[in-house]
């Protein structure tokens, strides 16, 4: 899969407050970049832990579920795009359906 943007990943990590996320962030990275997913059902056989929502958005539990992470999958093209990474407070104040 393609993910839009790594990027947005380093630029949380770098922040002083968040470098322990660098390597679980790293880490789904390598592995939705290599993964195929299709189906909802594809990402929860490899996330167990990870929440399907409306609209192809799914979050991620990060760190032993220290941080969240939102994304949109486009299965059509096969490309995924970064909407919101976080800790479980910053999460708590956003709609995970609108970001």
């Amino acid at each position: 899969m393609r993910i839009i943007s790594r990027r947005r990943l380093k630029e949380f990590w770098e922040q002083s407050a968040y470098v322990d996320s660098e390597q679980a962030l790293k880490a789904w990275f390598d592995e939705a970049r290599q993964a195929s997913w299709k189906t909802p059902s594809d990402i929860k056989a490899q996330y167990k832990s990870a929440s399907i929502l409306k609209d192809s958005r799914v979050v991620f539990n990060i760190h032993g579920n220290k941080y969240r992470l939102i994304v949109k999958i486009n299965d059509d093209f096969s490309v995924i795009y970064i909407r919101f990474v976080g800790t479980h407070k910053q999460y708590d104040k956003i709609d995970a359906n609108e970001v």
